[in-house]
């Protein structure tokens, strides 16, 4: 996730699986390139709900501005999760990159939820702008219309389904969202590197700090009371601790460690307990035998090792 080579477990698509895959990615390719046709028509024929005495290229220049502030905004969500996985010294090779990560988490770690309320604030707004640009009429109510003024000439039931929105749909799902997804993901340092980033992420947490949307952390509260949510460092500690104790990301398996990080048959309260009173973690991991580096004793039994400092485990068989 940090820009190297992407190894999949997948086989080489070959014969049938190759001919399937291929197949799909021409028709989302045509489906896509009919939606940008029938968009681009609509606008410069006036077949849109954009507001009156907006010209066609406004239209066109509004569509891409807000297409790439949502993809930027739903890209950056992506890399700052996978950002989160990285020993800081990686994250501090790029100066943009960690000067972005230094303020999202900033203090207690507030500023990441923050920029989640932030960013749906303003994806939404950017979307209901964009859905005025993409929301295609028509005309049929006028006296002297006909198929030919359709886009593309179509007959009136296809400008029908032209105008329910699904084009629409498509081509904000692919181009301001997934693609920058995909590449936010593949590549976080690269992409939290770009200034516009830091630029709207205190756009986000300015937006968040109006409080309009803080009912949002009312609710999170009760849920978190309700879920006895825990932080994941608790479970399985920090980057650092994990990499220092030979259980880095990459061979993070939740079959072995369990759903939560913590051995599934200790008693919930008995969790919340360790993760609130360190000597009761350090007595369990006397229990279990830790020598201290996160590996179990010659006990035998299956149970969790603690780490001493982090709160992580790792689970014998």
């Amino acid at each position: 996730g940090s820009g190297k080579p992407v190894e999949s477990n997948e086989p080489p698509k070959e014969g049938g699986v190759a001919l399937f895959y291929w197949s799909r990615v021409i028709l989302s390719i045509f489906v896509l390139s009919f939606s940008i046709a029938v968009t681009l028509s609509a606008i410069f024929r006036g077949k849109t709900a954009v507001w009156e005495g907006v010209p066609p290229i406004a239209s066109v220049g509004l569509l891409l501005f807000f297409m790439v502030i949502i993809g930027m905004l739903e890209g950056m969500q992506i890399a700052f999760f996978a950002v989160c996985k990285l020993p800081a010294e990686e994250r501090a090779k790029s100066p943009w990159a960690n000067r972005t990560v230094e303020l999202l988490f900033k203090g207690d770690g507030r500023n990441l939820p923050g920029f989640m309320v932030g960013r749906q604030m303003t994806v939404t707004l950017c979307f209901f702008v964009a859905g005025r640009i993409l929301s295609i009429t028509n005309n049929f109510d006028d006296d002297d219309h006909t198929e030919a003024d359709n886009i593309f000439g179509l007959s009136d039931g296809f400008q029908t389904f032209l105008g329910m929105g699904f084009l629409g749909a498509i081509l904000t799902t692919v181009l301001a969202s997934i693609t920058w997804q995909l590449v936010a993901g593949a590549f976080p340092l690269q992409f939290l590197s770009f200034p516009l980033v830091f630029i709207l992420l205190n756009c986000a947490l300015a937006l968040e700090f109006t409080g309009l949307c803080h009912a949002a952390w009312f609710f999170a509260i009760i849920h978190k009371k309700v879920a006895k949510f825990q932080p994941d460092e608790v479970y399985v500690g920090t980057p650092e601790e994990r990499a220092a104790r030979g259980k880095g990301d990459a061979g993070f398996a939740p079959g072995v460690l369990g759903t939560t990080g913590f051995d599934d048959g200790l008693p919930d309260a008995l969790k919340e307990l360790m993760a609130s009173d360190p000597a009761v973690k350090e007595y369990i991991a006397s229990i279990h035998g830790d020598d201290g580096a996160g590996a179990p004793t010659s006990s035998g039994a299956r149970g969790v090792v603690y780490d001493e400092e982090s709160g992580g485990d790792a689970m014998s068989a």
